[in-house]
């Protein structure tokens, strides 16, 4: 099964392109103030007019109220949304919209418990814990915290960049990877060579 790759944290149309141009199948636009990757709805709009076909755009939120969320997808053809706090499979069911729940790997979370809780989810994407920011710290997690049954397929994000991503899906083999800060020149702007180089080395494991 190919490896499919997402790159998260879009705020110029310009490096949305060059996401596309280099294989990804996925953008990630991220709603959420706090964040140096932050956009409005109008960036956002941007970025996404700039996109050829087929490429996946997913809206980041972390906590936001469901009308929050509603009115973005509302005034953006969103096709995924992801969900990065403390939200319920009751809260995210309920939008009614394809979505991916983000779980922060803290040293005391039962993997396996909290991936069967999120049956509605299209996928568990499983990233770094850090106590100050829900995402994006650039920390990788222990891949062997993985658990080998997984009930909705595995997006692995935290602390990948090119240098260890071939490794990562070999050691993991999961449905898909998601970088933000492992390509960039600076906090939301993409590099593009970095990302090339990040997505040739899920094609290695790829073409095997």
């Amino acid at each position: 099964m190919r490896v499919r790759v997402k790159i998260c944290g879009i705020t110029r149309s310009d490096d949305g392109v060059a996401a596309a141009a280099a294989g990804a199948d996925a953008i990630g636009l991220v709603f959420y103030e706090r964040s140096p990757r932050a956009v409005d709805i109008e960036q956002a709009r941007a970025v996404i007019a700039a996109l050829p076909p087929f490429v996946c755009k997913v809206g980041l939120f972390v906590d936001a109220a469901a009308e929050t969320v509603r009115a973005h997808l509302e005034a953006l053809p969103l096709d995924l949304l992801q969900f990065h706090g403390d939200e319920t499979p009751e809260f995210c069911d309920g939008l009614g919209h394809p979505y991916i729940k983000a779980l922060r790997m803290h040293p005391e979370m039962d993997v396996a418990a909290a991936m069967q809780a999120w049956r509605g989810a299209a996928g568990i994407l499983l990233d770094a814990w850090h106590p100050a920011v829900p995402g994006g710290s650039g920390e990788r997690f222990d891949w062997a915290r993985i658990p080998p049954e997984r009930p909705r397929p595995l997006i692995l994000a935290g602390g990948l960049d090119a240098g260890n991503v071939e490794q990562a899906v070999r050691s993991t083999r999961p449905y898909a990877v998601d970088v933000s800060s492992g390509v960039e020149q600076d906090k939301g702007i993409k590099d593009p060579a970095k990302i090339a180089a990040f997505i040739q080395g899920v094609n290695r494991v790829n073409t095997d």
